[in-house]
């Protein structure tokens, strides 16, 4: 997989053709909120090479976003920070402007003037609506890039993939071409002079968000941490890959998902670096297979299933057993308030609700079980998706995600899986219990650890 025929072109699309006079290449950064490694920003390099023009990133900051509690809001603008001095030393101009970013984008780029406009791909509906908007009202020529997928998501499929099996085959065929080795960056031929620094203190007094948990302290944010996380995890983790992975109490995953969501570490990074590590084959295949086919399923789903946040969005058969065991009487039904608060009778599920609370983060096995369990005591699988999308973006660190969404959706609506024995309320959805926890770790020690 050393080879590559894949260069920065085959990971961009045009989205829109027009105008191509201007005084800049601005590459507007959303997704991917790094300097090093972004292939969007290289792009934008590259373009303004062509043309001899500078190049300026914006970034739009919307003072409020589908559920996002201050700590997001903080962790997002540390790394921005970082990424503004990154930029300035680079000779790469930087903007921040306050608002809804579908007014305020064609607003810049209506003083700004760029030749180009340059974007992160994105299949969220927010993030997707905005571009749409931004299309609709200026003239420039505007291409959007994939630096968040190690293969392309339009490249990967052009339809809704039903699960891991048909997503891995193609992926396959294709990472040949794009798991490879990060290109070096490469400076601007001609630089950015006007100087303007961030008034990051006015930034911080106009986000919009309430402080949901505890500001998060135990994990620094930035690329340099995200990549000294990742040599940590090579280092010390990988080889214990997988077998460790489904104990919260041992910390075997990587620990990568708040900087993955946030973009300020490439996923192509980290599969390189995964891929040639000096670690058991096993280990790394394994890991591999989480980091790319089941988070570009994600993406695959959100992006060709708009519904990905609501019950319309699940499989045929999963609607069908829902809608057939929909008034079966529940043997604990609790409101979101209480869920929220960890009041229900499960010392395991509590424990889990009370470190995301905290942390900002639940191990991944023990998140499948807190979704599952919260379809078993809501009313209904409408009011279980909203409760638990609503806890996950609200403390999650690395919430409004699509591999969020995909997940609540496998563990409530079995997106991605299969039907398995009918039961009691939950029809063929798979069902995880205490004991299944219980023959995985040590569950009392976890409770001990959270409660």
């Amino acid at each position: 997989m050393m080879m590559s025929t894949a260069g920065l072109e085959s990971r961009t699309r045009l989205v829109r053709k027009g105008q191509a006079d201007g005084k800049c290449v601005c590459y507007w950064m959303s997704r991917e909120q790094r300097v090093e490694d972004n292939q969007a920003l290289a792009f934008a390099i590259a373009s303004a090479n062509k043309l001899g023009l500078p190049v300026l990133t914006l970034f739009s900051l919307s003072p409020s976003f589908i559920g996002a509690a201050r700590r997001h809001y903080d962790f997002m603008l540390d790394g921005l920070i970082k990424v503004e001095g990154e930029l300035a030393r680079k000779a790469i101009g930087f903007r921040l402007v306050l608002g809804d970013p579908s007014k305020t984008v064609p607003d810049f780029l209506s003083t700004s003037c760029p030749a180009v406009l340059i974007t992160d791909f994105d299949p969220l509906k927010a993030k997707r609506s905005w571009r749409e908007e931004v299309c609709k009202e200026t003239d420039v020529t505007i291409y959007e890039v994939d630096a968040h997928n190690i293969v392309p998501c339009w490249l990967a499929s052009n339809k809704r993939e039903w699960g891991a099996a048909t997503l891995r085959r193609k992926l396959a065929q294709l990472l040949p071409d794009f798991l490879v080795k990060p290109p070096m960056f490469s400076v601007p031929k001609v630089p950015w002079r006007e100087t303007q620094e961030v008034d990051w203190k006015k930034v911080r007094s106009t986000v919009q968000a309430v402080d949901y948990g505890a500001p998060i302290t135990w994990l620094e944010s930035g690329s340099k941490a995200a990549l000294n996380k990742l040599e940590s995890f090579i280092s010390e983790g990988l080889s214990g890959y997988p077998d460790q992975r489904n104990d919260p109490n041992k910390e075997g995953q990587s620990g990568l998902s708040p900087y993955l969501h946030f973009g300020q570490i490439s996923p192509q990074r980290v599969a390189w670096e995964v891929f040639k590590a000096d670690a058991p084959q096993p280990s790394k295949q394994a890991f591999l297979e989480e980091l790319i086919v089941r988070r570009e399923l994600s993406d695959n789903f959100c992006l060709h299933a708009p519904d990905y946040d609501s019950v319309s969005g699940f499989p045929e058969w999963s609607k069908a057993t829902l809608e057939q065991h929909r008034f079966d009487e529940r043997e604990y039904v609790y409101s979101a308030r209480e869920f929220e608060e960890a009041k229900t009778h499960d010392k395991l599920w509590n424990a889990a609700q009370n470190q995301m609370v905290r942390q900002g983060k639940m191990h991944g096995y023990i998140r499948m079980f807190w979704a599952k369990k919260i379809l078993e005591w809501s009313e209904t699988p409408e009011e279980a998706m909203r409760i638990a999308i609503l806890l996950n973006d609200r403390y999650e660190l690395d919430g409004r995600d699509p591999n969020g969404y995909a997940g609540i959706a496998w563990s409530i609506g079995g997106v991605h899986d299969r039907a398995w024995p009918s039961r009691k309320v939950l029809g063929k959805i798979r069902y995880m219990s205490l004991g299944g926890a219980k023959s995985k770790f040590d569950v009392e020690s976890y409770v001990s650890r959270w409660s």
